[in-house]
C-alpha cells in the first residue's frame, strides 16, 4: 500500500476558482479566517487538529481511487508550505506543486467533493465554536455574577460577625451592669431598711413628745380619729375649704367652736416629719399674730387650728373667692402684724425659729382682718445662728417657695433669721402693688428711680398716701436685698418704721369713721370727703381745690345746680378752712384720748 505525505499549502484565489468555478465562498472563507482570528489559541488548536484529520481522510480516499483506476501517476516533489501564508487564502491540504493539468476530470470532481465535505465540516466546526464561545461568555458572566454575590455574602458575613462581636461585648457589659445594679439594690435596700427603722423610732419618740405636749399644755388637745371623721362628715368635699401640697383643709366644729382641720395626705409620708415639727413648734408659741394650734390627731395626721374667716392674704390680694379689695390702711396694719409675728419667732428662747416659707398663702386673716402667721411645718430651730457676714454651706435640700426664698439661702444653704426678712420685703411690695412676686423688686426700684412710683401702686385703691407708700416701699427694698448683711435689723430698724406707718394709718382710719359725724358743709360736694383746701366757685358752693379744678377743666356748668357758670374763677375759703382744721384737731384729740 502506497503512502502519501500530505502537507499544508495555501491555494491562491485563481487556483481556488479553478477548483470551485461556481463557488462564491471565497469571501466567506475570508470571513472564516477572520472568525478564526477572534478565537483564542486553545480553540484554534482544536479546530486545526480536526481540519488535519479531515484532510488526511480525503487524501486517503483520493489515493485509493487512484489505485483502483490504476493510475500510476505519482505526485513527486512535494514542497513545504510557505513560511508565511498569504493573507488572502487559508490553509488547505494539497501537494505543494500540483499541476492541475495532470489531474483527470474524475479526480478533480472527487477532489472537489472531498473539499466541499471538508468545508461543510469546517463550517459546522466554526458554528460549534461560536456557540461554545457564547456559552463561555454566558458562563463567564454568570460566574462573575456568582463571584460578586459570593464576595458580597462574604462582606456581609464579615459585617455580621463584627456586629455579633459588638453585641456579645454589649451583652457581657450588660450582664456586668446587672450584677452591679443588683449589688447596689441590695445595699440600697439595706440602707432603706435602716432609714425606715430610724424614722420609725424617731416617729415613736416624737409621739412620746406629742403625749408630753398634751399632758403639759392644757389648751392643746389630742383628738381621736372618730372625732375628726365625725366633725368633717368623713372628710366630705362639701366641708373642704383648701388644698395644698401637704393635703386638704376642712372647716368644721369641734368642742362647739369653728376650727380648721389640716389633713396630711395618706401618700405624703415625707410630710410626717413636718407634721410633728409643726406640732412641736406651734404648741410652744403663744402670740396674737401666730395661728393658734388647738390640737392634733396623730393617727390620721390631722392638725386642728382656729378658723380664720377671711382666708389667706393671697386670696385677698389677688381677689380670689370674690373677696373685697383691702384698703391701704389695712395693708399697712397687716405688714406690721406679720413683722411682729416674725420678730416673736426670731426672739424665741432658747433657740430662734426661722419660718423658711413665709408667703401670702401662709398669712391668714380673721373676721376683723387681723393677720396671723401659719404653716410652720418647714420652720427650723436655730441652735447655732451663723453671723450675717459669714458664709457657710450647710443644707443640700432647700425648703420654701422660689420667689420668696432668700437668694443667699438658695446659693449656700445657710439659713438665718434674716432669711425670713427677704420674704417680708417681697410681701410688703405685693401689698403695695397687688402683683405677683416674680421680678417685682426690679419694677419697684425702677419706678422710684424714674419718678413713676404712683403708677405702680395697686390701681384698685384710689386714695393711696403717696409719701407713706413710698416710705414702705423703700423699707421693703432694704429687706429684699440679696445679701443678708445688707438687710436691716428687724427689731431695731424695721419694726419702728412700720409702727409709725401703722399709727398714721390708724389716724386716717379713725378720721374716716369720724367723717360720718362731720358737718355737711365740711364735705366736698364732688368727693364727699372732708376738705383740706376749700375754694368757692362761681355758683357760691365750696369745693376741694383739686376736685373743682378737674371739674372746670371738663365742664362749664355747676356740679351742684347743673346751671351754666358765669365764669371759672375760684376763691379760697379761708374761714371754712380754719374751721375744718380746728374740727380735725378736736376729733384727733378725742381719738387719742379713747
Amino acid at each position: 500500500m502506497h503512502t502519501k505525505t500530505v502537507s499544508l499549502r495555501v491555494f491562491n484565489e485563481e487556483e481556488w476558482k479553478r477548483i470551485f468555478p461556481n463557488q462564491r465562498s471565497f469571501q466567506s472563507l475570508e470571513g472564516h479566517e477572520k472568525l478564526l482570528g477572534a478565537v483564542d489559541a486553545h480553540n484554534l488548536s482544536n479546530i486545526s487538529k480536526k481540519l488535519e484529520n479531515s484532510i488526511a481522510l480525503s487524501s486517503g480516499k483520493v489515493q485509493e481511487e487512484s489505485i483502483m483506476n490504476e493510475k500510476k501517476t505519482q505526485i513527486l516533489n512535494w514542497e513545504e508550505p510557505d513560511a508565511s501564508p498569504r493573507q488572502d487564502g487559508i490553509f488547505m491540504p494539497s501537494p505543494s506543486r500540483v499541476d492541475m493539468k495532470d489531474l483527470s476530470p474524475s479526480e478533480v470532481v472527487r477532489l472537489r467533493l472531498e473539499l466541499q465535505k471538508t468545508l461543510v465540516l469546517y463550517n459546522k466546526t466554526c458554528e460549534d465554536l461560536v456557540r461554545a464561545k457564547k456559552k463561555v461568555e454566558l458562563l463567564t458572566v454568570e460566574c462573575s455574577s456568582e463571584a460578586k454575590k459570593v464576595k458580597e455574602a462574604l462582606e456581609r458575613e464579615a459585617v455580621l460577625k463584627k456586629v455579633a462581636a459588638d453585641e456579645r461585648a454589649k451583652h457581657l457589659e450588660a450582664i456586668k451592669e446587672v450584677e452591679r445594679a443588683r449589688e447596689l439594690l441590695s445595699r440600697e435596700s439595706l440602707n432603706r431598711h435602716k432609714v425606715e427603722s430610724f424614722a420609725s423610732n424617731l416617729f415613736f419618740e416624737k409621739s412620746k413628745v406629742l403625749d408630753d405636749i398634751v399632758s403639759n399644755n392644757r389648751r392643746f388637745r389630742r383628738y381621736s380619729s372618730y372625732e375628726i371623721e365625725a366633725a368633717t362628715d368623713n372628710f366630705s368635699d362639701t366641708m373642704k375649704v383648701g388644698e395644698g401640697a401637704y393635703g386638704y383643709v376642712y372647716k368644721c366644729n369641734l368642742d362647739h367652736i369653728p376650727v380648721a382641720v389640716k389633713v396630711v395626705r395618706q401618700d405624703a409620708s415625707n410630710k410626717r416629719e413636718e407634721f410633728l415639727r409643726e406640732v412641736e413648734v406651734l404648741s410652744k408659741l403663744n402670740h396674737p399674730h401666730m395661728v393658734t394650734l388647738l390640737g392634733a390627731c396623730p393617727e390620721r395626721g390631722c392638725l386642728v387650728y382656729e378658723y380664720m374667716e377671711n382666708g389667706s392674704l393671697e386670696d385677698q390680694l389677688f381677689n380670689r373667692k370674690n373677696s373685697q379689695t383691702l384698703p391701704w390702711f389695712i395693708r399697712f396694719r397687716i405688714i406690721f402684724e406679720v413683722a411682729s409675728g416674725l420678730a416673736y419667732l426670731h426672739d424665741n428662747k432658747p433657740d430662734p425659729i426661722v419660718h423658711r416659707d413665709l408667703k401670702p398663702a401662709n398669712i391668714l386673716l380673721d373676721k376683723h382682718y387681723v393677720s396671723k402667721i401659719g404653716d410652720v411645718g418647714l420652720a427650723k430651730l436655730m441652735s447655732d445662728v451663723v453671723p450675717d457676714g459669714i458664709t457657710e454651706y450647710k443644707e443640700t435640700i432647700l425648703a420654701g417657695t422660689l420667689y420668696y426664698m432668700d437668694p443667699e439661702y438658695q446659693r449656700t444653704g445657710t439659713v438665718r433669721p434674716k432669711s425670713d426678712l427677704y420674704a417680708l420685703g417681697i410681701i410688703a411690695i405685693q401689698l403695695l402693688t397687688g402683683k405677683q412676686a416674680r421680678g417685682l423688686v426690679m419694677q419697684v426700684e425702677n419706678a422710684i428711680k424714674d419718678g413713676t412710683f404712683p403708677d405702680i401702686l395697686d390701681s384698685s385703691i384710689p386714695d393711696w398716701p403717696i409719701l407713706e407708700a413710698k416710705k414702705l416701699a423703700k423699707i421693703a427694698l432694704r429687706c429684699a436685698r440679696l445679701r443678708c448683711r445688707d438687710r436691716p435689723d428687724l427689731d431695731s430698724e424695721v419694726l419702728p418704721e412700720l409702727e409709725d406707718l401703722l399709727n398714721m394709718a390708724n389716724v386716717c382710719f379713725k378720721l374716716r369713721q369720724c367723717q360720718v359725724n362731720a358737718p355737711n358743709h365740711y364735705l366736698c360736694p364732688i368727693l364727699q370727703e372732708l376738705m383740706d383746701d376749700p375754694y368757692i366757685a362761681a355758683d357760691g358752693y365750696t369745693y376741694e381745690l383739686r376736685a373743682i379744678r378737674t371739674w372746670l377743666d371738663r365742664h362749664k356748668i355747676s356740679p351742684v345746680t347743673k346751671l351754666r357758670l358765669p365764669h371759672t374763677n375760684i376763691t379760697p375759703n379761708h374761714s371754712l378752712r380754719a374751721a375744718i382744721q380746728e374740727w380735725k384737731s378736736h376729733a384727733s384729740f378725742l381719738m387719742l384720748k379713747d
